[in-house]
């Protein structure tokens, strides 16, 4: 299961890793998208699903917003489901439309104090495009930027690329052509140094707006699922992560192997729990915002 629209890093990684599964185990790997409610319904779905091993949702930043940011979850985050192996991150890019007038932060600010109402996109509610923009107004001190949500990368980009809003922090893969092409001016990368990816693209933290955000998947499986099952699960995943075609793809697309164990996984979750806790603390977001 896949909690996001198709087209964007979340579906792409899902299904790149997936093709490999199939191959490894011998076995028919279904891909289905069920976007919807900042990917609450999707996780839902396998978190109830019968622990047999053969349903899995592979989840992003999301998942570790949703624990603070949604009061009432159907499910819970840390006792329903369990964490099976963390697969790829992808880098942020803070772009916008050429027809903006942006084109660095010192732009966004001068805009802001110029009375200009400007709006940014995300991926949907608490997702990780929509944390980095609260990032973004607490690193400037200012509230007067707009969030516009949208059920997946894909529709939100679309926009941007017709300038129907102002701004956005999206995954440099699928970011980067546009950028390359003139469609989009990169404002600035999301990094704590410049990227290996975009070394020409200078860092928002370079320009005195320190955000740091990526988007990074990860497959998590029912909570009764034996723990032989989530080990050989582990084990293929980290065997497809290393074929040849999937190393080329995250290397032509600039996105990280984060292969490692199911605790290493766990251990990760509970640190992005706390992380973005803090921000929605900071910035005073709730459900709505």
């Amino acid at each position: 299961m896949v909690p996001f629209t198709p087209g964007g890093t979340t579906d792409f990684v899902t299904r790149l890793v997936t093709t490999e599964l199939g191959k490894s185990l011998g076995q028919t790997v279904v891909v289905e998208n069920k976007p919807g409610a900042g990917t609450v319904i999707g996780v839902d779905n396998v978190a109830k699903s019968a622990p047999d091993g053969s349903s899995f949702v592979t989840v992003a930043n999301s998942f570790c917003v949703n624990h603070t940011l949604i009061k009432k979850l159907p499910y819970d985050t840390l006792k329903d489901l369990r964490p099976v192996a963390l697969m790829g991150m992808s880098e942020h890019v803070l772009a916008t439309h050429p027809g903006s007038g942006l084109k660095t932060v010192a732009d966004i600010v001068a805009q802001v104090k110029a009375g200009k109402r400007l709006s940014y996109a995300s991926f949907g509610q608490g997702t990780s495009a929509h944390l980095a923009g609260e990032m973004l107004k607490l690193a400037l001190g200012t509230a007067d930027i707009v969030h516009v949500p949208y059920k997946g990368q894909a529709p939100a980009l679309a926009d941007l690329l017709g300038g129907q809003v102002s701004m956005m922090f999206g995954n440099w893969p699928e970011f980067r052509n546009h950028v390359q092409q003139g469609k989009l001016v990169a404002l600035g990368m999301a990094t704590a140094k410049r990227s290996v990816y975009a070394p020409d693209i200078p860092t928002l933290t370079e320009q005195g707006a320190k955000v740091e955000s990526n988007s990074w998947n990860g497959l998590l499986a029912p909570a009764g699922v034996p723990d032989a099952v989530v080990e050989r699960a582990n084990q293929a995943v980290n065997q497809a992560l290393r074929a040849p075609s999937v190393v080329e793809a995250f290397r032509q697309g600039g996105i990280a192997d984060k292969s490692g164990t199911p605790a290493e996984f766990a251990g990760f979750i509970q640190s992005e729990i706390a992380r973005y806790a803090e921000v929605i603390r900071k910035a005073g977001i709730t459900s709505e915002s």
